[in-house]
């Protein structure tokens, strides 16, 4: 049942989609629930409501796992208007408080009930569903109501509240000449400026105007008079000689007879409004691209209802209603960079986007009234003027009208018709095509904003991540994998690594990942028969077109060999293949260094697919990406090569190998711990000493890692030269315990079983054994019993004069003798530890096996008495003698 007072009916939608998911009562859950609920609204594409469903599911699900202590239960259900999340719990008698209840409704500073006092205030509606079984709240968002085309408008105002003017607005209409020259001065130039007609007529409008040179802009009042068209605020000397600023409008035209001249019209700067492009009249049909326009706003008429709410859709029905507005054949817009020098093409129609997407062309492209893309250019005839406009070099197109988009006087983009005859486009098309750039131009910036906001938070997220992964391994291989993995797709097509081993060394070609897998072997074959990128130091992203220009003519080899014109193909997978290889590798393509430690250590090539180019914002990607994998990759080697130094610094402390002993089984299993460390702070030695003599060793130095590892090579050493010198056990231990206190701060104290080892002919062993202070050696007899095999005396390194002995122990058929460290005795779980009472009845239960299968069980024991792995060094030696075959 459902509780009073709260709505338990969502309104009437149709579900059109739904996920489910289901988290147990622990912390982490909550964390775990807000991830599955914001990464499927943003996969509906509702992330207009994610952020407060995040926060009203953490709320219900920290009631469910944490208050209530039962699995949580999300279910997300997709509506056209909407999203409806329900959250079960399996706690129906704890009940809901509800708001009007006194004093059960919690307040927002408590420990619960927050959830639903968030629903109240964030959620369309809400409700509690109980059953026998389970509880179930729910709330519904409904999406943001979007008014489409709304425009920024001033209020209707009474008229004692509108801005007081003089009794008359004045728009001064000055005409001039071819040279430059005033030809014509009314009589409202006369009122606002004060000179009379007959006293400027014939001179120089520059001699009169004040003119602004604006940062990055070489247009002066001269070029300006020249342009087919311009508008802006400049100011003019007036006859008391003060400087009048003007808002002005040039419009140059000519006369039947083909004289240019150029009208202007001013008004003083704080009147310009009066000079705003009048709304044009409906088309005789009424369908004309401003209908109806006075009481429509403009922006909705010229864009459509409902207008696009994303970038890419807004500028894609731009370019499509100014095509057909001006009944061309093909249109583009372009977006400015943050600096205001290039123009990035982002929308077309009627041209090859693949190829033009994306690429750039600079604002400024040369003096004169074609020069920039700043102010509003005609070209009747592109033939006449080759490279006026590149974006349409090749295209076919002949004539075109360009304007700029502007907001609060900032270039934001370009916005261009063109057609294919020449002479289609006056300055009456650039005045229409103005007028719509100025309606559309805040929207657009608006939409670029919020897009260039939404690439750098994603940005954001893809170099905390990379970061991430780039920084959880220290494998070459693996880091090369991951560069590759993280730029494609996401920002290429292709990405191809080269490494450079050393300064001398030449770029080598590493690893090639393409998103069709099927095209990466043909790609790594192209790139390895072209030369690789020059290493460059400097930063940033720069174009090689070896790998196009490779992939061309293998296509080209490979057709004329299809023709059977003789061309041996260079790539031998057949037509298709190359052609495929090819269009792979026939875009843009940059190459980025990457630099660690002041040192070139490789290359990052992208590369994408055939006309088309990165963006701007994905090379400064790249480039970050490419600097955080270059140290990532440069860590990777400096671990390498130190593991290899160490290792095989390690390998030479370690024993060669057991030598064979006649009569005796020896097993010996060696474990360092930490990771990479192949020797530590145990040892252990086999080695011969004389004809039919053995000595044999294990000891554990004080610690681990590379320091104990150094006494370990001391004492192992030392071991082997004293005994082979002629010494006995005590001596020999003796002159080792000299040699460790000779180290002075670096000497480590030591415990060592030290022994000698005589197989005798009749099927036993005779050893000689001193233990200094290390785990007692366990004798196993054939009967089953155990029992310690020599008695403790002290330890190495720490006393100056010491007093050993030694003990002689038999060891008769079937008998076995098992020496550890006290990594084997100490290994602990919790506050238990499986000492010397658990090694015993360990080795109680090997009566009978082999000396490999003694130390494999012990291990095992070890091994199993905990859970997590052993932090100490381990070191297990055992020796049988074997029992007579029978018969």
């Amino acid at each position: 049942m459902a509780e009073p007072g709260v709505e338990t009916r969502t309104r009437s939608s149709v579900i059109t989609a739904r996920a489910a998911a289901s988290f147990d009562p622990v912390g982490r859950s909550v964390a775990t629930a807000r991830a599955f609920v914001r990464d499927t609204l943003q996969g509906w594409g509702y992330a207009d409501i994610v952020d407060d469903a995040v926060v009203l599911t953490s709320e219900l699900v920290t009631n469910a796992v944490i208050h209530a202590g039962t699995r949580a239960e999300v279910l997300c259900l997709r509506t056209d208007d909407g999203v409806k999340v329900e959250v079960a719990d399996r706690y129906p008698e704890r009940e809901i408080p509800l708001q009007g209840a006194g004093p059960a409704f919690h307040s927002p500073d408590g420990e619960n009930g927050r959830g639903l006092l968030l629903c109240a205030a964030l959620a369309s509606a809400w409700g509690v569903e109980y059953t026998p079984t389970d509880k179930r709240v729910w709330f519904r968002l409904d999406l943001p109501e979007r008014p489409v085309g709304t425009r920024s408008a001033g209020p209707v105002l009474p008229t004692e509240l509108l801005p007081v003017a003089e009794p008359r607005v004045r728009v001064a209409v000055v005409q001039i000449d071819r040279v430059g020259t005033i030809s014509s001065w009314n009589d409202d130039a006369e009122a606002v400026f004060g000179y009379p007609a007959e006293q400027v007529t014939g001179k120089p409008l520059t001699d009169l105007a004040a003119w602004p040179h604006t940062p990055g802009i070489g247009t002066g009042i001269a070029e300006a008079l020249q342009l087919s068209r311009w508008e802006g605020s400049y100011g003019i000397r007036g006859a008391d000689g003060r400087v009048i600023s003007v808002y002005a409008s040039h419009l140059r035209v000519r006369d039947a007879e083909g004289e240019p001249s150029t009208v202007c019209l001013l008004v003083r700067d704080d009147e310009r409004a009066v000079l705003q492009t009048p709304v044009r009249a409906a088309s005789p049909d009424g369908n004309g691209p401003f209908a109806d326009s006075r009481t429509t706003d403009p922006f909705e008429v010229f864009i459509g209802s409902p207008a696009p709410d994303d970038l890419d859709g807004l500028l894609q029905r731009t370019v499509e209603r100014a095509r057909d507005m001006l009944d061309g054949d093909s249109a583009f817009l372009l977006l400015a960079t943050d600096d205001e020098t290039e123009l990035e093409v982002r929308a077309t129609t009627g041209l090859p986007s693949a190829r033009q997407r994306f690429a750039r062309v600079p604002v400024e492209a040369g003096t004169g009234r074609y020069g920039s893309a700043r102010m509003p250019a005609v070209h009747e005839d592109l033939a006449a003027v080759p490279g006026a406009v590149p974006l349409l070099d090749g295209t076919g197109m002949r004539s075109v009208v360009t304007v700029p988009l502007k907001v609060e006087g900032r270039l934001t983009g370009s916005l261009g018709v063109a057609a294919e005859s020449p002479s289609r486009y006056s300055n009456e098309e650039a005045l229409r095509l103005q007028f719509a750039a100025d309606r559309i131009a805040l929207a657009v910036e608006s939409a670029r904003l919020g897009e260039l906001e939404r690439l750098r938070r994603g940005s954001l997220s893809f170099l905390v991540e990379a970061s991430d992964l780039l920084a959880g391994t220290l494998d070459r291989d693996q880091t090369l994998a991951l560069m590759a993995q993280m730029t494609v797709p996401t920002l290429a097509t292709w990405c191809a690594v080269y490494t450079i081993a050393d300064q001398v060394s030449e770029p080598y070609l590493s690893y090639v990942l393409h998103e069709d897998e099927e095209r990466i072997d043909d790609l790594k074959a192209l790139l390895s028969k072209i030369d690789p990128p020059e290493p460059v130091p400097t930063p940033g992203a720069r174009i090689w077109n070896a790998p196009s220009e490779a992939a061309h003519h293998a296509a080209l080899r490979t057709s004329m060999h299809e023709l059977g014109l003789g061309a041996v193909p260079t790539l031998g997978t057949g037509l298709d293949g190359t052609f495929a290889t090819a269009a792979a590798v026939g875009g843009e393509t940059v190459v980025l260094p990457l630099v660690a430690r002041n040192r070139v250590i490789g290359m990052l090539t992208l590369g994408k697919p055939s006309d088309d180019h990165f963006r701007q914002e994905n090379l400064e990607l790249a480039e970050d990406l490419s600097r955080r994998a270059a140290l990532a990759l440069d860590n990777a080697r400096l671990y390498s090569e130190r593991m290899a130094i160490s290792r095989s610094l390690q390998r030479s402390l370690l024993p060669p190998g057991l030598p064979p002993i006649p009569g005796v089984e020896v097993e010996v299993i060696y474990r360092a711990a930490g990771e990479g460390n192949e020797v530590g702070g145990d040892f252990y030695d086999l080695f011969p000493i004389r004809d039919g003599a053995y000595g044999f060793a294990i000891g554990d130095v004080c610690g681990t890692g590379p320091e104990a590892a150094a006494v370990t090579g001391l004492a192992r050493h030392a071991l082997r030269l004293l005994a082979r010198e002629g010494y006995g056990g005590p001596a020999v231990l003796e002159r080792l315990n000299a040699a460790i206190l000779d180290e002075g701060a670096r000497s480590r104290f030591l415990t060592l079983l030290y022994g000698e080892l005589w197989p005798q002919a009749d099927g036993g062993a005779i050893l000689k054994v001193v233990c200094a202070g290390h785990p007692l050696p366990l004798r196993l007899r054939q009967d089953g019993t155990v029992a310690p095999a020599a008695e403790p005396q002290p330890l190495l390194g720490v006393m100056d004069d010491l007093e050993l002995y030694e003990q002689t122990v038999t060891l008769g058929p079937g008998d076995v003798l098992l020496c550890v460290t006290d990594g084997v005795t100490e290994r602990r779980e919790g506050t238990r530890m499986l000492g010397d009472d658990g090694l015993t009845e360990v080795l109680k239960s090997c009566t009978g096996l082999t000396a490999g299968a003694v130390a494999a069980r012990v291990l095992r024991a070890v091994e199993r008495f905990a859970a997590e792995p052993a932090s100490d060094d381990m070191a297990i030696l055992a020796m049988r003698v074997p029992e007579p075959r029978k018969g």
